[in-house]
């Protein structure tokens, strides 16, 4: 029963994460934001880029609404092509191809953490 109850939430986790990515293509921030918890961190190499100030980290809603209206402003064909979703219990590995017109593709892990039914933590890695 234990590995049922492990099955079930890692199809969760990876649920929440396919609702991610479906937002994000939308570049729908109200649905993004609604998968978040409200103090939720966010954190990325190109938000040390183009807000140095934040040394890469953000918290709560309010910066993360912020944070994709600028993005997808600069970007508005801003799309992630999914490769691959892992889970366990507390989090799920994204794997994806950034892609948007004049950049070269870029390969990218991300780690969703939830808690309670809620992104509390993101996590971005790339080169």
């Amino acid at each position: 029963i234990k590995r049922i109850k492990t099955l079930l939430r890692m199809n969760q986790l990876k649920h929440i994460a396919n609702q991610w990515f479906e937002a994000f293509n939308e570049h729908n921030i109200e649905k993004l934001l609604a998968l978040y918890s409200e103090e939720a961190e966010h954190y990325s190499p190109k938000l040390k880029v183009h807000q140095p100030e934040t040394n890469g980290l953000i918290r709560g809603k309010a910066a993360l609404r912020a944070w994709w209206t600028d993005a997808f402003d600069r970007l508005p064909e801003l799309h992630y092509e999914v490769l691959q979703l892992t889970a366990d219990e507390k989090q799920v590995f994204m794997e994806y191809i950034r892609q948007t017109p004049n950049e070269a593709d870029l390969r990218v892990g991300e780690v969703l953490v939830i808690n309670n039914g809620k992104i509390t933590a993101s996590r971005v890695y790339h080169s």
